[in-house]
C-alpha cells in the first residue's frame, strides 16, 4: 500500500488547535485493512485517544474510515469503489475529521483513493450501423460511438484499433474535456457492386496492467451515392441557463444544413452524449435542433454541461457539434449547522473564554449565496468566535452565575448573502451546575420574638427562616444554636431550635419577675462541602403575667400583735393617719395598684388615696368618735383578671397614752391564758419583792462590815436604777410621739418566760398590741419613716455631759469585761450614793413597780426597759451625790424628806416609755447571782 503523510498544526487565536494528515490508498481494499497509524502521525498517546473520546466525523458522507482507539490507527469500514465516490474526478479523496474532548480539539484527515485497473472500456452498443453511399468520397468522415472506461489515469481508456482497415481509418480528435473522439475515415472509395456490405471491429484499449479492452462491431451497408454531408452553422453553442429554471425551459437551438435535395438533404438530430446524465437532463428536437430541460439541473452537482448534437442526413452523412451549457447559482441552500462538540452542563465557576462548543457551517452554493454569518441571541455570557473553514467556537464571555441564570437557551442563527438571503438556526440548551458560593441568609437582620411567663415547656415561640440561592444540597438549610450562656446558664436550656425548620422552642417555663429578656445567636448552615454559614441575634422579650398578688409592706401585720395608729381628737380635716405602702412584683399595668376602704368603723371619719394608699381624715375628730377604729384597706393590682391583698389598719383616737391603754385594755382573752397570766405577774411580784429584801439586807450588812470599802459596792450583784430622759410626753398634742429615746425595751408576752423582744428607736408612731399577751403595749419607732410625712423628734440633752461614759468605760471590745452583765442605760450618770440613798431608790423602785401593778390592773402591760448596751459594775460611775428615778427629773439626796418627794414623783411617772420597736434580741449573758436579781427585777416592773 502506498501512502504518505503530510502532517502539520496550526495554532489559531481561538478554539482548538488543528492538524492535517493525508493518507493515500488503493481502491476496492478488503475491510478492516489499515489505513494509518494516526495516533502516531498526530504525535498522540494512544490512552489520549480513549480518555478523551476521540472519534471520527465525515458529516454527512458515508462513513468509509473508523478509528480503532485501542490501536491508534485508521481501517477500512466498507469497501471503496473509487468510481462510485468521485467518478472522473481527479484525484479522489475522502474529508473527515478526527474529533477530541476536554480541551475540544479536531484534526483534518485526507486519505486519497488510488484508481487500480479494474474496469475494461466498454461501448454502449455491441454494433453500430452505417448507411453509406458509394459516392462516397475519400477521407469521407464517419463519428464513431466513444468507449467508457471508469478508471481514470492510466488505467483510463488509451486508444482505438480499428479491424480490418482496407478501407477505413481511424482518426482521434483530442476534446476540451480530456476524452477523445474516434471518427472512421474512408481511405478507399466504397463499391457497392464489390462489397455490399462490411463489418469491422472496433477495439478500444487502455493502459493498466494487465491492458484490458472493449469491442463494438461496425455493420457497413453501401448505398447509392449521396455526395453532401450536413454541415453544422457553429462547431460550438454556447447556452446559460439557471438552476431553478423548469422543465421544458428552451436552452438553444442548433441548426446544419446539407446541399443535397431530397431524402439526401432531409436532416435529423440526436444527442450523442453517453458518459454523463446529459441525456436524462436535456432533449433535442430532432427536426427543429432545438436543445430543452427534461429534468431538474443543481449547480452543486454540475456547473456545466457539454452536449454533442449530431445532425445526419438520409443519405447517412453526418456532422456533429457541442452546446455548452453553464448553470447559473440561484441562494437555493440554506446553511447547515452542524453541532461538532458540545457540552450540556457547565460549573458555574468555570473561567471565562472557554470554548464550550464549536458548530460547523456549510452553505452549497456559491459566492456570495455561500457565505455564511453565525450570529446568537444577545445578553448572554457567550459569544461566537470565527475559526476558520466555516468553523464556530461557543466561549464564555463572562462569569456565570447559577443563581441568575441556572440554564441557558441559546440561539444559533446562520444567514448567507443571496438574495434573499436564506439562514437556519439550531438552539443549543446549556444547564449551570451549581457551585456552593452562596451562603444562608437570613430574613430579617435580627429576630425580636415575645413571649407570655408561665408558658408550657416545649412551647414553639416563633421561627427563623434562612435562604441560600443556591440548589439541591448546596441550599439546604440547617439551622445551630450558638453555644452562649444566660446569667451563667447555657442558653441551650432556654430555648432549643429545629435543625430543619428553625422552629425555635421554649425548653422551660420562664419567670418574669426572674427574667425579662435574653439574646442568643442562631447559625444557618448550608449543606455543601465545605459549608457556609451565617448568624443573627435573637432576642426574646418575657411578657408579664398578672400572676402576683400585691405585697403589703407596712402597716405590718404580725402574726399576734394589731399595729395601732394614733389620731388626736385634735386632727383637722385631711390629717394623715398613716400611708398603706404595698408593691406588685409583675410589671406594667398589672402592678399598677388601687387603694380602697373595703370596711371601716366609721366609714365617713377616713378615706383612702386611690393612688398612694394615704389613709386621711375626712372630717374633723370629735369627741363622739369611738378611740377604736378598725380600717380594711384592699389592694387591687390592674392586672386581667385583678389581684389584691387585704390590710387592717388599727387606729386609736385618743391624746394621751392613759386613754389609749384604757380603751385596748378591754380586748377579751382566752380566760385560762388570762389566769396564767395573773398567776405569772403574781409569782413575779413575790420574786421581786424577794429580792427588793435581800438586797436590803445585803446593803445593810456591807455597810455596817465595809464602810471604809464601799467601792466593793461597785462589785456587788445590785441592780443599777436606769435612767428615763425627760421630756417624753406629748408637747405637740397632736398623739404623735417625735422623741428618739437611746434605750431598749424589752417586751414579755408571757411572764413565765425568760424571752425578750426588743426595738430600736424611731421617728413614726406605732402603737403594737399584742391580743395574746395581756396588754402590753410598746411603742415602734423606725429608723427610716415609711410614711411620707417625717417626725421631727425633739433633742435630748442631758444633764450633765461630764456624768457620761468614755471610750474605755465602755463595755465590749473597747472597754474592760469581767462579771455578771448588768443592763444599763445611755443617759448621764452622777456618783454613786451613799448605802442610805441607796436604799431609797431602792425602796422607791419597788413602790414604783407596785403602784404600776395596781394601777394597771391584770389586763395592763408589763414593761421591762433594759438598756444597751451592756456591762458590769465595775464599769458604774460613782454615783454617791445623785440618783435619777427612771421616768423623773427628781434626784435622790441624802435629805429623807427630799427623798421621800423622789420617790413620789418616781412612783406617779412610772409608765413606760412611749417609744421602742422590734429589734434582734441580743446575745444571753451568763447567769449570775447579779444578773438574776436583776432579771427578777425587770420582771416585776
Amino acid at each position: 500500500m502506498k501512502r504518505q503523510v503530510l502532517f502539520f498544526l496550526s495554532f489559531l487565536f481561538v478554539g482548538p488547535v488543528l492538524g492535517q494528515v493525508s493518507y493515500s490508498i488503493n481502491e476496492e481494499m478488503s475491510v478492516g485493512s489499515v489505513v494509518g497509524n494516526v495516533a502516531e502521525d498526530l504525535g498522540l498517546d494512544v490512552e489520549r485517544l480513549k480518555s478523551r473520546n476521540a472519534r471520527v466525523y465525515f458529516g454527512d458522507s458515508r462513513e468509509y474510515i473508523e478509528l480503532n482507539k485501542a490501536r491508534g490507527v485508521l481501517l477500512i469500514k466498507e469497501r471503496i469503489d473509487r468510481e462510485t465516490l468521485c467518478g472522473q474526478t481527479t484525484p479522489c479523496a475522502l474529508h473527515f475529521q478526527i474529533i477530541l474532548d476536554k480541551p475540544i480539539e479536531f484534526y483534518r484527515i485526507i486519505v486519497e483513493i488510488v484508481d487500480i485497473n479494474d474496469n475494461p472500456p466498454a461501448f454502449e452498443k455491441g454494433d453500430i450501423k452505417f448507411k453509406i453511399s458509394e459516392s462516397a468520397v475519400t477521407g469521407s468522415k464517419f463519428d464513431l460511438e466513444r468507449a467508457v472506461d471508469l478508471d481514470v489515469g492510466i488505467n483510463g481508456l488509451q486508444t482505438y484499433r480499428l479491424e480490418p482497415t482496407d478501407n477505413f481509418a481511424l482518426k482521434l480528435h483530442s476534446q476540451a474535456d480530456g476524452s477523445r473522439s474516434v471518427e472512421m475515415i474512408l481511405k478507399q472509395p466504397l463499391d457497392r457492386e464489390k462489397n455490399e456490405h462490411l463489418s469491422l471491429v472496433l477495439t478500444a484499449v487502455d493502459g493498466g496492467e494487465p491492458r484490458m479492452s472493449g469491442t463494438m462491431q461496425i455493420i457497413i451497408t453501401v448505398l447509392d451515392a449521396n455526395d453532401n454531408a450536413p454541415v453544422f452553422t457553429k462547431p460550438t453553442y454556447k447556452a446559460t441557463v439557471a438552476e431553478n429554471s423548469p422543465k421544458g425551459t428552451a436552452v438553444t437551438t442548433v441548426s446544419a444544413s446539407d446541399a443535397d435535395h431530397g431524402s439526401n438533404g432531409r436532416m435529423t438530430y440526436s444527442i450523442r452524449n453517453t458518459l454523463d446524465d446529459v441525456r436524462h437532463l436535456f432533449e433535442v428536437n430532432e427536426h427543429t435542433g432545438e436543445v430543452r430541460l427534461i429534468g431538474n439541473i443543481d449547480y452543486e452537482r454540475s456547473r456545466n454541461y457539454q452536449i454533442n448534437v449530431r445532425a445526419s442526413d438520409d443519405g447517412g452523412l453526418t456532422d456533429t457539434c457541442k452546446v455548452m451549457v453553464d448553470i447559473i447559482d440561484v441562494n437555493d441552500n440554506y446553511p447547515v449547522i452542524d453541532v461538532m462538540s458540545k457540552t450540556n452542563v457547565i460549573s458555574e465557576d468555570i473561567k471565562s473564554h472557554t470554548v464550550v462548543t464549536i458548530i460547523n457551517i456549510q452553505d452549497l452554493d456559491d459566492g456570495e449565496n455561500g457565505k455564511v454569518k453565525c450570529t446568537i441571541n444577545e445578553n448572554i455570557p457567550f459569544i461566537l468566535k470565527s475559526t476558520e473553514n466555516n468553523f464556530y467556537s461557543l466561549v464564555t464571555d463572562s462569569e456565570l452565575d447559577r443563581e441568575t441564570a441556572s440554564e441557558y437557551n441559546i440561539t444559533v442563527t446562520c444567514s448567507d448573502e443571496g438574495v434573499p438571503s436564506l439562514s437556519s438556526s439550531v438552539t443549543l440548551t446549556l444547564q449551570i451546575s451549581d457551585v456552593n458560593d452562596n451562603a444562608p441568609v437570613f430574613e430579617r437582620s435580627s429576630y425580636e420574638a415575645y413571649i407570655v411567663e408561665n408558658n408550657t415547656p416545649g412551647l414553639s415561640i416563633f421561627t427563623v427562616k434562612a435562604r441560600d440561592a443556591d440548589w439541591n444540597q448546596n441550599a439546604r438549610v440547617s439551622y445551630i444554636l450558638e453555644d452562649s450562656s444566660v446569667n451563667g446558664v447555657p442558653v441551650s436550656s432556654y430555648v432549643s431550635v429545629s435543625a430543619d425548620s428553625g422552629v425555635i422552642h421554649a425548653v422551660r417555663s420562664f419567670d418574669y419577675e426572674q427574667i425579662k429578656d435574653f439574646q442568643f445567636r442562631v447559625k444557618a448552615q448550608d449543606g455543601g462541602s465545605p459549608p457556609l454559614s451565617s448568624n443573627v441575634t435573637v432576642k426574646i422579650l418575657i411578657q408579664d403575667q398578672n400572676d402576683n398578688p400585691p405585697q403589703v409592706l407596712y402597716p405590718v401585720q404580725t402574726g399576734g400583735s394589731l399595729v395601732a395608729e394614733m389620731v388626736p381628737r385634735s386632727a383637722d380635716v385631711g390629717y394623715l393617719v398613716t400611708k398603706v405602702v404595698a408593691v406588685d412584683v409583675d410589671s406594667g399595668q398589672n402592678a399598677w395598684l388601687s387603694y380602697k376602704l373595703q370596711k371601716a368603723t366609721d366609714r365617713a371619719l377616713f378615706e383612702v388615696g386611690l393612688q398612694n394608699g394615704e389613709i386621711r381624715t375626712i372630717r374633723q375628730v370629735t369627741d363622739k368618735d369611738a378611740v377604736k377604729q378598725r380600717l380594711t384597706v384592699i389592694v387591687e393590682d390592674n392586672g386581667q383578671p385583678s389581684r389584691s391583698a387585704t390590710v387592717i389598719v388599727n387606729v386609736a383616737v385618743a391624746d394621751s397614752f392613759p386613754e389609749v391603754l384604757s380603751e385596748f385594755s378591754d380586748f377579751t382573752h382566752d380566760k385560762e391564758y388570762n389566769d396564767n397570766l395573773t398567776f405569772y405577774l403574781v409569782l413575779a411580784l413575790a420574786v421581786v419583792s424577794f429580792l427588793f429584801i435581800t438586797c436590803l439586807v445585803v446593803i445593810i450588812s456591807v455597810k455596817i462590815y465595809r464602810w471604809r470599802q464601799s467601792r466593793i459596792l461597785y462589785h456587788s450583784s445590785l441592780p443599777v436604777i436606769p435612767y428615763y430622759p425627760p421630756r417624753y410626753s406629748d408637747t405637740l398634742g397632736t398623739g404623735t410621739l417625735q422623741h428618739v429615746y437611746n434605750y431598749e425595751v424589752c417586751r414579755t408576752t408571757d411572764s413565765r418566760k425568760s424571752d425578750c423582744k426588743f426595738g430600736r428607736a424611731g421617728s413614726q408612731n406605732v402603737l403594737i398590741m399584742d391580743p395574746s399577751s395581756t396588754g402590753t403595749m410598746q411603742r415602734i419607732q423606725s429608723e427610716k419613716s415609711i410614711l411620707d410625712e417625717p417626725d421631727s423628734p425633739l433633742e435630748q440633752k442631758p444633764p450633765n455631759n461630764d456624768w457620761r461614759f468614755t471610750q474605755g468605760q465602755r463595755p465590749g471590745p473597747s472597754g474592760a469585761t469581767g462579771g455578771p452583765e448588768v443592763a444599763m442605760g445611755t443617759g448621764p450618770w452622777p456618783q454613786p450614793p451613799t448605802e442610805a440613798e441607796q436604799l431609797q431608790a431602792l425602796m422607791a423602785a419597788a413602790n414604783e413597780v407596785s403602784e404600776a401593778t395596781a394601777t394597771l390592773g391584770p389586763g395592763t402591760m408589763g414593761l421591762s426597759t433594759r438598756y444597751s448596751p451592756q456591762f458590769t459594775l465595775q464599769h458604774v460611775p460613782d454615783y454617791r451625790q445623785n440618783v435619777y428615778i427612771p421616768g423623773s427629773t427628781a434626784t435622790l439626796t441624802s435629805n429623807p424628806q427630799q427623798q421621800q418627794a423622789t420617790a413620789q414623783q418616781a412612783t406617779q411617772q412610772a409608765l413606760p416609755p412611749p417609744q421602742a420597736s422590734a429589734q434582734p434580741e441580743p446575745p444571753k449573758a451568763a447567769q449570775t447571782p447579779a444578773s438574776k436579781k436583776k432579771s427578777t427585777k425587770k420582771e416585776k416592773k
